[in-house]
């Protein structure tokens, strides 16, 4: 997976660039990719500005220029947890409609340095490749987990469009290219299964493959499923970041527990409430990508299908619940 070093080197911590906070989601649930806007601007530079930036709140986790991957607060991609940047507004609320989260809280800021000295494509195959090792170390998919800073504040930003177009790619090229990264990263595809059969076999429509545009109808959770699924994932993960003294990661699992049962209309001690709550989509990627994909895989694997089958209706269940269309 290391195909170029990782290099860490953190600012001081400072509350109005490196606060020193836990990401409230504990692992990074998305990756918001911007450029410095600072063209001929390396990370080292930007490592050095952050380090010493006093009169306004700004910055982000890792700068990429064509000599370095530099992580300047800490992402979890190493031993020390992911902590929180500044690197979008709070008051915009892209970020939270789209994930559930406000990116600065739950979103690792990534910047591509470009322009003057810089080589683009150099920088660029760097920038590529750490987003696809994000994505493979927190199973997430680039379609779905890698906006830009535009993206989440069209009125104001400009990258990483900004950036990209000066070496003649777009964002939808990014995302390509990240993509078939993760298939080489993945050894074959970029959910992670091995490469079978012919290269022309149809593609199978799986619990991972993102959605499409179309609305659909809210359809609140079976309670059957919403318990299943507690306690199955999401309890056993809130009981391990317990025994670990990981406490916003427990928050976080207590809270989509709180959300799948009030998606299915019962309050914690199984009580109806007045109605169901539409679902998260963030929730709906996030136990699709982090447990049923896994587990549909290792049924298929495995030659259950019953097993991959409720994996898979489960997955759609909860798309239901989110007012997603089923796949």
């Amino acid at each position: 997976m290391q195909k170029y070093p990782i290099q860490r080197r953190y600012i001081a911590k400072r509350s109005n660039t490196r606060p020193g906070l836990r990401l409230i989601t504990g692992v990074p649930a998305f990756f918001v990719a911007h450029d410095t806007g600072n063209p001929g601007a390396s990370a080292d530079n930007h490592y050095r500005y952050f380090n010493a930036l006093t009169d306004r709140s700004a910055s982000a986790h890792v700068f990429i220029d064509d000599k370095q991957i530099l992580e300047i607060i800490p992402t979890g991609t190493a031993s020390d947890p992911a902590e929180k940047a500044w690197h979008v507004l709070y008051n915009v609320t892209t970020d939270n409609e789209r994930f559930g989260y406000d990116a600065n809280d739950a979103a690792l800021g990534i910047e591509l340095c470009y322009g003057g000295s810089i080589n683009f494509d150099e920088a660029y195959k760097r920038f590529v490749w750490y987003l696809a090792f994000c994505c493979k170390r927190w199973n997430k998919d680039p379609r779905l987990f890698i906006p830009s800073h535009k993206q989440l504040d069209p009125a104001r930003k400009i990258d990483c469009d900004n950036a990209l177009k000066s070496g003649g790619r777009t964002l939808k090229d990014l995302i390509a290219d990240v993509t078939v990264e993760l298939q080489t990263l993945n050894g074959g595809n970029a959910s992670g299964n091995p490469t079978t059969g012919s290269a022309t076999s149809p593609k199978p429509v799986l619990p991972t493959d993102p959605a499409p545009n179309e609305p659909a109808d809210f359809v609140p959770l079976p309670t059957e499923i919403a318990l299943a699924l507690i306690a199955e994932y999401v309890r056993p993960a809130w009981a391990s970041a317990r025994a670990a003294d990981q406490q916003p990661e427990a928050d976080h699992f207590h809270r989509l527990a709180v959300n799948l049962r009030s998606a299915a209309g019962i309050d914690d001690a199984g009580r109806k409430l007045a109605s169901a709550v539409q679902l998260h989509k963030s929730n709906v990627q996030e136990l699709v990508f982090r447990w049923l994909s896994p587990a549909w895989y290792r049924a298929k694997s495995a030659g259950d299908t019953q097993a991959a089958n409720t994996a898979h209706d489960r997955a759609n269940r909860l798309r239901r619940a989110a007012g997603l269309p089923e796949q």
